[in-house]
């Protein structure tokens, strides 16, 4: 809300400048935590969102000029303010979001460990050569930018997402970028952009915008856009992912997951269960790295699924900003509706319901979207509730014999982005990462996401494209390379009217 308590009207960021969009579609912003709207923002016109397109591609000659060296300054200052404005963005987030205080804060400081890793653009843009690859003949590869990104990002980690994971590294490699916010939680992108102007990024370089599922078609077909990054549903990655490459663009979608842990017999189950429930209820199991199922050996899991009840039954609920609050609220209403009714699925499906989160009551914050943790046991093979991500914090329990059997199960999920062994045992936990088809593999990490030196690496149905977000893969995909073949003539050769056909190349 603004300083009054008026609920605030927000602008677009297009060319430096907050721009009020001329359309009129306004979507409500909510505070997950009181259930009152407390902003609301723009659906911008086709006519706006070209606009932006516009004041990135014709900010990219400059920016792409500037030495990269001069590039990473700006992320050098922006690092700072990220650090001095901690506070500010770490409430802005959880109230626009939902996380738990500590949770937001995590999410603004995955966002200085994104802008601290690109700026070492200098050495990671590095190219290769090679003298005297055929005589007198050197060979050189540079990587250069493309030109006009477009970012499409989910609610669900409002800070992380686009300026941790993307905007850096797309700004320091010499892109421009349009951003395109989630509508529901726009409002930490957008005071990161008034950062970066801050900071001194050139007008124009970064834009957010606001928009519905319409206007963004025209981020995948516009001829100025060189590359498309998305994170969202499996549905929509898969669309926008075909759709942008059919239009030439470099494309990337970071999609959904079901992630599985196999917890083996021997796993202390006091510290397993701890980390079960940080993995599958912190961030309101909004997240898809969550560990919404997990794969028990029979022998440990009837104590394994009352220690997990017990633990979850001590997270304190309540609004996401109170910093001794364990369990916020989700999103929103609509959010919540869908994670009450897959709770009802998996009931009728026959699952057994050991722990109820429904009607979680707060008070003082009646109109909240609270859940609380929701366990279903006995969980089997082809039960939707086990298989589908539902994105909220319920947590699966399935059962199985044996090392292989549990194994098989979890490598028959379509999704693919990490999964994890509970285990003190090495020849088990070896054969895991071998076999494993997720991505990002934990053992005894329930949470197994990489620093940021290292790529986002989901599979299957987790991702589609061929280079993953951060890491090198990040560099890769923001960048192109061009191949410099070079030769001088020497005296005698300057008179020779005669050239091979392959030119010093074999």
């Amino acid at each position: 809300m603004g300083a009054n308590g008026d609920i605030k009207e927000l602008a677009l960021f297009i060319n430096g400048q907050s721009v009020k969009s001329a359309s009129g579609v306004y979507t409500d912003c909510f505070d997950p935590s009181t259930g009152k709207v407390i902003a609301r923002a723009p659906c911008c016109t086709e006519g706006e969102l070209a606009g932006a397109i516009a004041a990135a591609a014709a900010a990219f000659p400059a920016w792409s000029g500037t030495p990269v060296l001069k590039r990473v300054q700006i992320l050098y200052k922006m690092r700072e303010l990220i650090e001095a404005n901690l506070d500010e963005l770490t409430l802005l987030l959880a109230t626009e979001n939902g996380k738990t205080w500590d949770e937001a804060q995590g999410d603004v400081l995955k966002a200085k460990e994104g802008t601290e890793q690109a700026i070492a653009a200098p050495s990671l843009m590095l190219g290769e050569s090679i003298m005297d690859a055929s005589s007198g003949y050197d060979t050189t590869l540079y990587r250069e930018p493309l030109g006009v990104f477009a970012a499409i990002v989910p609610f669900n980690f409002p800070a992380m997402i686009p300026m941790g994971w993307v905007a850096p590294i797309c700004i320091a490699t010499g892109n421009t970028i349009v951003i395109k916010a989630a509508t529901i939680a726009p409002q930490s992108a957008l005071r990161f952009a008034e950062l970066y102007k801050e900071a001194g990024l050139p007008d124009g370089v970064l834009n957010v915008v606001t928009c519905s599922r319409n206007e963004t078609n025209l981020l995948l077909t516009h001829p100025d856009v060189k590359g498309v990054t998305f994170v969202g549903s499996t549905a929509t990655g898969k669309y926008i992912y075909q759709t942008a490459a059919a239009h030439g663009k470099r494309a990337q979608a970071l999609c959904e997951a079901k992630n599985h842990a196999l917890v083996l017999n021997d796993a202390p189950v006091v510290r397993t269960a701890a980390g079960i429930i940080n993995s599958a209820f912190g961030c309101a199991g909004e997240r898809c790295m969550a560990l919404p199922a997990i794969v028990a050996e029979n022998e440990i899991a009837d104590a394994l699924a009352a220690e997990i009840v017990k633990q979850a039954q001590t997270l304190k609920i309540g609004p996401a900003y109170l910093k001794d609050t364990r369990l916020g609220p989700v999103v929103n209403r609509s959010q919540m509706d869908f994670i009450l009714k897959w709770i009802e699925t998996g009931i009728k499906e026959g699952a057994k319901l050991i722990l109820d989160g429904r009607g979680a009551q707060v008070p003082g914050y009646e109109g909240g979207y609270y859940i609380g943790p929701t366990v279903f046991d006995h969980v089997m093979p082809g039960m939707s509730v086990g298989d589908e991500e539902i994105f909220g914090p319920v947590l699966c329990i399935k059962r199985t014999g044996s090392f292989e059997e549990g194994l098989k199960l979890m490598n028959a999920n379509p999704f693919a982005n990490g999964s994890v062994i509970y285990t003190q045992n090495g020849y088990f936990a070896r054969e895991f990462v071998r076999r494993t088809h997720g991505g990002m593999v934990g053992v005894n990490v329930g949470i197994p996401v990489p620093i940021g030196m290292f790529p986002f690496a989901g599979h299957k149905d987790s991702f589609f494209g061929d280079l993953h977000c951060l890491g090198k893969d990040g560099y890769r995909f923001f960048t192109e390379s061009k191949c410099v073949t070079t030769h001088w003539f020497t005296e005698t050769e300057k008179l020779n009217s005669k050239v091979s056909t392959w030119d010093g190349t074999i």
